[in-house]
């Protein structure tokens, strides 16, 4: 049983455990571990602090021999968003890949194979699923993270992800509510406004949450973002009317409610993390996650002493800190008792559906390159829920099927004359990832088409555009099975 520092009052402890902090490095830092013996309940991680599964487990098992019933948390999505496998790309295909499938029992399988590995590291809860209904093509955040545009297929999806996730003993938190499709700014790097009347926002954006309420999530995200028909004044992280009112109240959620990144500049630029922090756990937020971009003690301490400071000043009411703390304690009561139900599942389900969810134009006129093709991979800025340091794209699975491919990566208004100068005679592959969204990918491909209409197109973000090329696959995601899928059927396998 976890025992607490002496001289750590209640007030103090609950501050400490609704913060969901991170850290750098591979293994736990002396500041963290003693957070934890005086009341810190979770702790977040991210790529920089994962090197291996085996490492992973030794880290987890280092947190828990400081309190035993500690929240791991970790964004692990599967897809484009990899934690688990940050340095090699993911070996499941993200929600955009499973929606084109719309295989609800290959959703779950996907999602418990990914949760029991999770939960063989030591993790315990998954800020996964996305259930955002990603209705806007030019969404700059979320894309192929969600299951598709279309509502209904969203929200059987969403359900199934949470299911399967959770049934390997693992706390699905499904996000971004009230929902982020319908957004053309990145709350990365400012606060993202739909405007669109209730109704629309009833039966589109609600309608996953209420699936996965259904299907029994533990836990949801807030998203930071301002939706005036809901609430003309604060994003919905900071308002009562969407925590409170819709979340809890309408939609008769009782699970734990957890904030999307505090440090993020939607809250941080506008309120400030201390701020935010406080109007979070009024409105409503039972966890505050920072840790992302700030992971140090200071962090910790500012966030525990203005949730101190606003109980001690009446901003705060206690009993609101205190239910938002119990409400922590519970979630990470249910990973320590939860039946992990036994599943059948095939070790490679990640690439079988990856495989599934190709859609491919052009297959029955199409003759593979006899000798090793050039890859051309016009590369897009990666938004920072993905990350840049993740790989991607077909040119390595390529090479394993095909030895001697050579790739070069591409960006900007003269990406197209330069890889035909580097492709030189070279059958070329070209892999775009949202070509829809830039213009100057879309100019690219016209200038290859044009010249050699004999390339191969890739299509590794979300299909928009009119299929073309001498083969066109669109993979729905960049995940390393995505990219396997796509190089086997170039080469003809």
């Amino acid at each position: 049983m976890t025992t607490f520092a002496s001289g750590t009052d209640t007030l103090t402890r609950d501050a400490l455990t609704v913060l969901q902090p991170g850290f750098t490095g591979t293994t736990a830092p002396d500041w963290l571990l003693r957070r934890l013996g005086e009341g810190l309940a979770s702790v977040g991680l991210f790529g920089r602090n994962i090197a291996s599964p085996e490492q992973l487990a030794v880290l987890t098992a280092q947190l828990r021999a400081e309190r035993d019933d500690v929240l791991v948390a970790i964004d692990e999505e599967g897809g484009d968003v990899t934690r688990l496998e940050v340095r090699t790309g993911s070996s499941f295909p993200g929600n955009h890949a499973l929606g084109a499938v719309d295989d609800v029992e290959l959703t779950r399988e996907v999602a418990f194979e990914l949760g029991r590995r999770l939960a063989d590291c030591g993790v315990n809860l998954n800020w996964a699923p996305s259930a955002d209904v990603n209705s806007n093509p030019a969404n700059p955040v979320i894309g192929v993270r969600s299951f598709g545009a279309d509502t209904a297929l969203t929200a059987r999806h969403t359900a199934a992800y949470v299911t399967g996730l959770q049934s390997a003993g693992v706390a699905a938190c499904t996000k971004h509510f009230p929902g982020h499709g319908d957004t053309a700014v990145d709350s990365h790097h400012a606060l993202p406004r739909i405007d669109v009347d209730a109704e629309v926002l009833a039966e589109r954006e609600l309608a996953p949450f209420r699936a996965a309420i259904a299907a029994g999530t533990r836990a949801v995200m807030s998203a930071h973002i301002l939706v005036p028909a809901l609430d003309p004044e604060h994003p919905a992280t900071l308002s009562r009317r969407i925590l409170t009112g819709l979340l809890r109240g309408e939609l008769g959620y009782d699970g734990l409610i957890v904030t999307d990144g505090m440090e993020m500049q939607a809250i941080a630029a506008t309120y400030g993390i201390e701020r935010g922090s406080v109007l979070a756990v009024a409105a409503g937020a039972d966890a505050i996650c920072v840790g992302g971009g700030l992971a140090d003690d200071e962090t910790v301490r500012r966030l525990r002493d203005a949730l101190v400071g606003a109980v001690r000043s009446g901003e705060l009411p206690e009993e609101r800190l205190a239910d938002a703390a119990r409400r922590v304690r519970e979630l990470a009561r249910w990973t320590a008792t939860t039946d992990v139900r036994t599943h059948e599942v095939r070790s490679d389900v990640g690439l079988v559906a990856a495989r599934r969810a190709l859609a491919v134009t052009g297959a029955d006129s199409y003759t593979p390159p006899v000798e090793a093709p050039y890859v051309a991979a016009f590369t897009p800025v990666a938004n920072i829920a993905v990350g840049d340091e993740t790989p991607w794209g077909v040119a390595a699975e390529l090479a394993g099927l095909l030895p001697g491919t050579q790739t070069g990566s591409f960006t900007g208004p003269d990406a197209g004359p330069a890889a035909l100068a580097a492709a030189g005679e070279r059958r070329i592959v070209a892999v775009v990832r949202d070509e829809h969204r830039h213009p100057w990918m879309a100019t690219a491909l016209d200038t290859l088409l044009a010249a050699r209409p004999d390339t191969v197109v890739v299509e590794m973000g979300v299909p928009q555009s009119v299929p073309r090329g001498a083969l066109y696959i669109a993979t729905h995601g960049a995940a390393r099975v995505c990219g396997r899928a796509a190089a086997e059927v170039v080469a003809g396998r």
